[in-house]
């Protein structure tokens, strides 16, 4: 049996690129943008263990405890940068800061639900 191993294909909106983060372009803080590279990097390792087991034919509980795994990490780095998002649009308005409208948070948050 052959396998064919799927690349992934991933396009990054930036700043002034179109797409959801457009509207309001407000970077993500430094030690949040860390947080979220580590949950994703670990992620990125979990996904390619879920493939090689799923290609090697592993039992269903072990993949099904690894699928969970990955979708966790995934989420737990969304809900840091939604976090992100609702702390700038807290701060006062001194600091000179356009964060995410309220409804830009919720349609980040219902993204990820």
């Amino acid at each position: 049996m052959t396998t064919t191993r799927l690349q992934p294909q991933v396009k990054v909106n930036r700043p002034g690129q179109g797409g959801p983060a457009a509207a309001s372009a407000q970077p993500v803080p430094e030690e949040v943008r860390r947080q979220v590279l580590n949950r994703l990097n670990r992620a990125y390792g979990q996904l390619g263990a879920l493939i090689r087991a799923v290609e090697s034919g592993t039992e269903c509980r072990a993949v099904i405890t690894q699928l969970s795994a990955v979708s966790a990490a995934v989420d737990r780095a969304g809900f840091a940068i939604v976090a992100s998002g609702m702390k700038q649009c807290l701060a006062p308005a001194a600091n000179g800061s356009n964060g995410p409208s309220i409804q830009e948070l919720e349609k980040m948050f219902m993204m990820l639900a």
